[in-house]
């Protein structure tokens, strides 16, 4: 609509300062109350002026500002569309700058005490075993003879099986085949044996545990043969430790072993995907990394991540069968502080999913129940883990699809110069 006047409310369209002046000009001066001072009172505002030329100014603002508004509204829009514009440019700067920090953080969390080396596999085994004899929950001669046998493992590079459970697939798939109450379908990977953290390396050995698991589901496999033939046992921690150097030495992960200073055998650093990812890759065995890098589901739930580990299991083993036992490995499963191996997935009758997850902490007590499932499954409590269990804000995995050329981990080391992992959406 064109302004109005101020003093007759006609509209005046563009000429609105010509308006004023001719047709109400006799009113920009009034007489002073009592004094014989002429003031002059703004009809806009109302703000007394001593002085005609000050109003006129005044007036002036007024008709200039009033002027200005009439393309306002579409300026006003420009300019919070802009805003708006900004603003997301950098709340999606700012959500970027703190993925790529939480992906380096999962990736290099790593825990080296204050003493560098010092308390490495070795050194911790020793001194935990000197407080059990100490708190009287060791006698010495058992002292001794662990010792000896943690000191000939060391010295061959092969774990000693101490913390190993093995047959648990197997009597899941037994235990499946019988229930009858809530599954409607069961994929469970290839036979994996179950390795526990020991007092060598608690608190910080998961990530070796699992890549101990899944390495002792590939040896089971003769599709892998050929990749393994110089990995025939399972390695020890400080084994495996001087195995990632080796990938590293080779050309893998450049930046990570920056990280690490080129360095893992004798410390008590954490391991992740990345480092998972080398050592399966400098083995010839193919694998990727895939990241989900933020909740997917309510409540900070990921439900992106089951269907993936779903779809993994069920491709090449569908059909109406109840219980599937595959001959994929288990998958490798990192978050901040912890990592655990996937060895099977359950779909319920509801649709809804449950991971089937085998953790470094459990001890052999536990795992063994496992072994000896009761038919109302009371045990599986212990490896089952639904949507609403798995809240962390970040997840990694470490998936084996296969068996690569020399071309192919040429190819694969090169990448690695810059090696980052697929994203989820």
């Amino acid at each position: 609509a064109p302004p109005e006047c101020p003093f007759c409310g006609e509209a005046a369209g563009r000429e609105l300062e010509e308006h004023v002046r001719e047709r109400h000009g006799h009113l920009l001066g009034a007489p002073g109350a009592g004094n014989g001072e002429q003031l002059y009172e703004c009809p806009m505002c109302s703000l007394t002026c001593t002085n005609i030329q000050i109003l006129e100014e005044h007036v002036d603002l007024h008709l200039e500002e009033h002027s200005f508004s009439e393309g306002g509204n579409i300026r006003d829009l420009e300019l919070a569309q802009r805003l708006q514009t900004e603003e997301n440019e950098r709340q999606r700067s700012e959500e970027e700058k703190r993925e790529r920090e939480e992906f380096k953080k999962l990736q290099r969390h790593t825990v080296l005490d204050n003493s560098g080396f010092k308390y490495g596999f070795k050194q911790q085994f020793l001194r935990n075993m000197e407080r059990e004899v100490d708190r009287g929950r060791m006698q010495p001669f058992e002292y001794h003879k662990r010792k000896a046998d943690m000191m000939e493992s060391l010295a061959s590079g092969i774990d000693d099986g101490k913390t190993k459970t093995s047959g648990v697939i197997e009597a899941l798939c037994k235990y499946y085949q019988n229930e009858n109450k809530d599954v409607r379908h069961v994929w469970l990977s290839a036979g994996v044996d179950h390795f526990h953290s020991s007092l060598g390396d608690r608190g910080w050995g998961c990530g070796y545990r699992n890549f101990q698991m899944l390495l002792s589901s590939l040896l089971q496999n003769s599709f892998y043969n050929d990749c393994l033939r110089d990995t025939t046992l399972i390695p020890s921690i400080p084994k495996i430790q001087s195995m990632i150097e080796d990938a590293w030495r080779e050309g893998f992960d450049p930046h990570g072993a920056s990280h690490f200073s080129n360095r893992l055998h004798g410390s008590k650093a954490w391991i992740g995907a990345c480092e998972i990812y080398s050592l399966l890759t400098s083995l010839r065995i193919k694998c990727q990394i895939i990241d989900f890098h933020k909740p997917t589901g309510p409540m900070g739930t990921h439900p992106r991540l089951f269907e993936w580990i779903l779809h993994y299991y069920s491709t090449d083993n569908e059909g109406g069968a109840k219980v599937v036992c595959t001959s994929k490995p288990p998958i490798y499963l990192q978050h901040q502080g912890h990592s655990r191996t996937v060895v099977g997935i359950e779909e319920k009758k509801n649709k809804s999913l449950c991971l089937l997850l085998f953790d470094p902490g459990w001890s052999s007590q536990e795992m063994q129940k496992l072994l000896k499932q009761n038919s109302d499954g009371t045990g599986l409590k212990l490896i089952r883990k639904f949507v609403g269990s798995l809240k962390e804000k970040q997840y990694q995995i470490v998936a084996v699809d296969g068996v690569l050329s020399l071309e192919e981990k040429a190819a694969r080391c090169r990448a690695s110069q810059v090696l980052t992992s697929e994203k989820i959406p």
